[in-house]
């Protein structure tokens, strides 16, 4: 009996054993389907996103070829494409004769800090000279140093600090080729030189060396270029050195006409003769003015700005026709007349700064569109003690004082008598156009 119940136990504890065992080889069984199912989807999604990737890239890196390509090309285009021509147009400013008497400097002199200063002559002016594009004047005086002693006619030497005013007025170009630029003889004129290369104002007209003078004068001005020559009909007697024949350009035809030429050799697209001749204190030109003015513009300059009289001369736009038969403006003024000076003589005291408005046209040609001017004049006001003189504004001083006459800068008697300059200036000088 009790063996009987053994046996059934141990067929129970065989039974039992044998279930689990076998579910522990369902389970395995099982768990090892999982694993080779997980692999293989594993596998297909690694497959898959294999084949995606390398499509994908594919074209990714296709793209970019596609933009590198493209911008490449671009930026070829960009290259290859030019800007489209355009006419372009700038303002020439012009002044008269600077020159500097005795009671000028000893006016700008101030005896507390023993220097000279001329700024204040140009207070009411200055706007003019410094708008322009380019702003031209004549030199007619020296800077040989107070070594020498300053002086004034009929030798003319200078405060340097003129020089150093005369930039911050807006002078782009001074012309020195003049009947007082011998004045303190070649020292005084070399001097003069290393002052306006130290003020940083480019000049012409005289000259240290062959080589200065036969270098041609240009400016560019918004891409133009634009050449430059200046003559004088003397030196007031005092001879050029023999040795030197390159200190002072004087009027000679055959030297004018060798630096225009060198002048187009240089690709000039605008030559401005500055001429300094003319009779002293007369109003108009003179036959040999008149006929320089010719040969100037058949030989090819376009604009003509002259000096020395001392007094304006009038303006004038020329058509000029050469001899192939085609025509291009020209533009003269025969006298700026005196800029800055201490003269008495009738009409030496007023002036004009010259507005010139000019193009340069796709065809190359050049026209004068404008004419305008600002009439000046010269003040000296005795009852200061110092800084008596000043350029005026005539049109805006005449303004002023009509519209308030208690509280004007000028007297009832300049008032006057710069009414009575503007009427002259305009009729010498011309309209406007």
């Amino acid at each position: 009996m009790r063996r009987n119940e053994r046996n059934i136990r141990n067929r129970n504890k065989s039974r039992k054993r044998y279930e689990k065992d076998n579910n522990d080889k369902k389970t395995i069984s099982i768990l090892s389907k999982s694993v080779i199912i997980l692999l293989i989807v594993f596998i297909i999604v690694a497959v898959f996103y294999g084949i995606y990737n390398y499509f994908t890239n594919k074209n990714f890196i296709a793209s970019l070829r596609n933009e590198t390509v493209e911008t490449a090309s671009d930026s070829s285009s960009d290259e290859v494409k030019e800007e489209e021509p355009t006419d372009i147009t700038f303002s020439l400013g012009a002044i008269g004769d600077i020159m500097c008497h005795n009671t000028q400097y000893r006016d700008a002199y101030n005896s507390e800090t023993g220097e000279y200063d001329f700024s204040y002559v140009f207070d009411d002016i200055n706007i003019y000279t410094k708008v322009a594009d380019l702003c031209v004047g004549n030199l007619e005086t020296t800077f040989a140093g107070e070594d020498r002693g300053y002086s004034s006619y009929p030798t003319f030497n200078t405060p340097d600090s003129l020089a150093y005013n005369l930039k911050k007025l807006g002078l782009d170009v001074l012309t020195t080729a003049n009947n007082h630029s011998l004045d303190t003889g070649f020292s005084g004129l070399s001097r003069t030189i290393d002052i306006l290369n130290d003020a940083d104002i480019p000049h012409l007209g005289t000259y240290t060396s062959q080589e200065q003078r036969d270098t041609v004068f240009i400016k560019y001005i918004k891409g133009i270029k634009i050449a430059f020559v200046n003559y004088t009909y003397g030196t007031n007697g005092i001879p050029v050195p023999s040795d030197k024949p390159y200190a002072v350009n004087l009027i000679d035809k055959d030297l004018i006409a060798k630096d225009i030429q060198s002048a187009k050799d240089e690709g000039a697209e605008i030559i401005i003769a500055c001429m300094h001749w003319g009779t002293e204190y007369q109003t108009s030109p003179n036959s040999e003015q008149e006929e320089l003015a010719d040969f100037l513009f058949q030989n090819g300059v376009n604009i003509i700005l002259g000096g020395h009289p001392h007094v304006l001369q009038p303006m004038e736009k020329r058509t000029v026709t050469l001899e192939d038969g085609t025509t291009r403006d020209g533009f003269v003024i025969y006298s700026l007349g005196n800029f800055t000076a201490d003269q008495n003589a009738k009409n030496t005291r007023s002036s004009i700064i010259l507005d010139l408005t000019i193009t340069k046209h796709v065809d190359g040609s050049v026209t004068i569109d404008h004419a305008e001017y600002t009439p000046i004049y010269m003040l000296k006001d005795t009852s200061k003690q110092t800084q008596k003189f000043k350029i005026l504004d005539i049109e805006k001083s005449i303004a002023e004082y009509e519209s308030d006459p208690a509280n004007s800068s000028i007297s009832a008697s300049t008032y006057n008598t710069i009414t009575k300059e503007l009427e002259n200036i305009k009729k010498i000088v011309g309209e406007e156009f």
